[in-house]
């Protein structure tokens, strides 16, 4: 399998990551770079990754595609795969692996299948697999073996059964666990800054709840870097919540706090760039002023 020829779409902070493992393991990787950002070209090369042109001749090249891009993109661009298969005649199997809904994975699912290529649903648990040994793909579909044939190849690869839609919810109740914390954490203490009393709660949570604490001054602060993209994630969430006949509420408010995260400057930063000796006291101010700006509009 190792001469298998892999698009990655697109060589982002996690799609460049995936590309360097694969590329490590033998795999060729390729991507379309057409309209890209420097930022993008960046991590492409940081993966070897390889700019294969346009979206017609990665298409061609490619045997397997993997979808790894903000959860607001992914329908659009599946639509763009599919006229490209239909242009080139060349129907490569297709991996969404975004933090979409069921119903969205469902929507893309169908987009490929018309167009005549396999489709598998999957969701991405973890870091980026050059940045560690625990990153797991969950999988579902009928027909997944294309991708369970990646399994140890840098990362682990899960099967949830051959239904669509289930490898999605997953990522999606597990996400809404570990970022929806972090946006109530940061709602609680830009509540207590507008009060007054962000000293004094995080006095309290230094006597009684330590390692909360703890989470929140390593976490709170990185936030706003990844703010824009997580947004569409939160929405998605929400909507998987609200399919499944569970309030979307608190997702919906993690979807407002991402979004009042992108306002702040801090949101310029990337992961590669950004300030780590900022306090998490130093980024909730920021995150208050903005608030307030927002009100006074």
């Amino acid at each position: 399998m190792s001469n298998q020829t892999i698009a990655i779409l697109m060589p982002g902070d996690m799609g460049h990551g995936v590309g360097l493992v694969l590329r490590e393991h033998g795999y060729e990787t390729i991507t379309s770079l057409t309209g890209r950002s420097e930022r993008s070209r960046s991590l492409a090369e940081a993966g070897r990754v390889r700019d294969a042109g346009d979206l017609d001749t990665t298409i061609s090249e490619a045997d397997l595609i993997l979808s790894i891009l903000p959860p607001a993109a992914a329908l659009s661009l599946a639509e763009d795969v599919a006229a490209a298969m239909s242009r080139t005649g060349k129907t490569p199997v297709y991996v969404d692996c975004n933090a979409i809904s069921p119903a969205t994975a469902a929507d893309v699912g169908a987009r490929i299948t018309k167009a005549g290529a396999t489709f598998i649903d999957a969701g991405i648990i973890g870091l980026a697999p050059n940045k560690s040994k625990e990153t797991r793909f969950y999988v579902s579909g009928p027909d997944v073996r294309p991708m369970t044939a990646l399994n140890g190849m840098g990362f682990e690869v899960l099967s949830l059964g051959d239904e669509i839609g289930r490898a999605s919810a997953m990522k999606m109740v597990y996400a809404a666990a570990t970022k929806g914390s972090w946006t109530l954490w940061t709602a609680v203490l830009l509540t207590a800054a507008r009060n007054g009393l962000l000293d004094d709660l995080v006095g309290e949570f230094d006597h009684s709840q330590q390692a909360l604490l703890k989470n929140m001054r390593g976490k709170i602060s990185s936030l706003p870097a990844d703010s824009e993209r997580w947004v569409g994630e939160m929405e998605e969430i929400a909507k998987t919540f609200s399919e499944a006949g569970v309030t979307s509420g608190f997702h919906d408010g993690a979807a407002w706090i991402f979004q009042l995260l992108s306002e702040t400057p801090y949101a310029a930063e990337t992961r590669q760039n950004m300030d780590t000796t900022r306090t998490m006291e130093t980024s909730v101010s920021a995150f208050a002023d903005a608030l307030a700006k927002r009100l006074q509009e």
